[in-house]
């Protein structure tokens, strides 16, 4: 039986690879795992704008394009597309510094969004109407935000989604993740996120 790709799961954490505090670091940006710890895909910059999301033996899965307004303080747009860059899905900030949401659209056409209730919360909660104007939204997922390295401020991102989410939908779910973590460190950024 085949092992399931990242899309397909509905759990897995997106984590910034482990490494040590005494060499430069060459490898991956970010890595989706199993919740048990099989790796099932890598993220690299190409550059300070786009993204490649590949399975670990190299295998394109997306790429993400980041255009921002105003840098890294500005809205932030990004476009997920597959290798003959046909759209995948959008994610979108709202607000200035640091967004408390993210709109998503799915390749299909299916509006989402990613909420975290305050800016003290480490539970972002998806849904398909805005939990800040509807008092009890239906939670197709969370991704709950956690530290893995007090020192390095390595960040993990546990992503759960309900059953009731198609592959395509959990691709542009998991590919916000990772916008969510660009948002909050962009990549020419070596500080603590803000």
């Amino acid at each position: 039986m085949p092992e399931a790709g990242p899309f397909e799961l509905e759990a897995v954490v997106v984590a910034q690879p482990k490494r040590s505090r005494w060499r430069r670091y060459e490898g991956p940006v970010l890595a989706v795992s199993t919740v048990e710890g099989t790796q099932l895909a890598l993220l690299t910059h190409t550059d300070d704008t786009n993204s490649l999301l590949t399975d670990t033996s190299g295998r394109f899965l997306v790429h993400i394009n980041r255009r921002a307004s105003y840098g890294q303080f500005g809205p932030v747009r990004f476009r997920f597309t597959d290798v003959t860059d046909r759209e995948l899905g959008t994610a979108r900030t709202h607000g200035l510094i640091n967004s408390r949401q993210l709109s998503l659209r799915t390749g299909g056409g299916r509006q989402l969004l990613l909420t975290r209730r305050g800016y003290t919360s480490i539970e972002w909660q998806l849904t398909e109407t805005d939990p800040e104007q509807s008092p009890a939204p239906e939670i197709l997922g969370r991704v709950t935000v956690s530290s893995i390295d007090s020192v390095l401020g390595l960040q993990q991102y546990v992503v759960e989604t309900d059953a009731r989410l198609d592959t395509s939908e959990r691709r542009t779910v998991i590919a916000s993740v990772v916008c969510l973590h660009l948002v909050r460190r962009p990549p020419d950024d070596h500080g603590t996120s803000f």
